[in-house]
């Protein structure tokens, strides 16, 4: 990973380590956050809409129909941001979400999901429930991953700096 000092007041770097364990405590906390995700429509323009992320692994885990908005971009364009504020620290994440259709896979996030209250099942290569957000469209939803690429993290709270980390 490389590191890079963004902050102009002398504050020091920004430790990857902060983030993560943020992320990790939101797991323990009830394991979802409402982030911001940003795609590309085809002609251009920026997409952003309020998701549900899960963190796991090291990645971030997401559900979206693919009649979305969203899910149409992502189709047409993999290229992501997440961007949430975290305790302490504003994250931005930059990525490239992944369709996942691995049955294993599929069957491990939808009993994560189960465990914080989402009653989802897999169908077929997809996600079902009975309920979820309204901006995911109609089930069945697909689940995406985003292994992030570069990140850029601001402090909101001691210790104070800003820093972009590239994985």
């Amino acid at each position: 990973m490389k590191t890079k000092n963004l902050d102009i007041y002398g504050n020091a770097a920004l430790p990857w380590s902060r983030a993560r364990d943020l992320l990790d405590a939101m797991v323990t906390e009830g394991g979802q956050l409402s982030w911001f995700l940003s795609t590309v429509r085809p002609d251009g323009k920026p997409h952003a809409t309020a998701v549900g992320v899960f963190w796991d692994g090291g990645k971030f885990w997401f559900t979206t129909g693919p009649k979305t908005r969203k899910g149409r971009d992502i189709a047409a364009n993999p290229n992501v941001v997440l961007s949430a504020g975290l305790k302490g620290l504003d994250l931005i994440v930059e990525g490239r979400a992944v369709r996942v259709m691995d049955a294993a896979a599929l069957e491990r996030f939808a009993k994560i999901a189960r465990d914080q209250g989402w009653p989802t099942q897999v169908q077929g290569d997809a996600l079902t429930a009975p309920y979820s957000a309204p901006s995911a469209g109609r089930p069945p939803w697909y689940l995406y991953v985003v292994t992030p690429l570069t990140a850029f993290g601001v402090a909101t709270a001691e210790p104070q700096g800003a820093t972009r980390w590239r994985f």
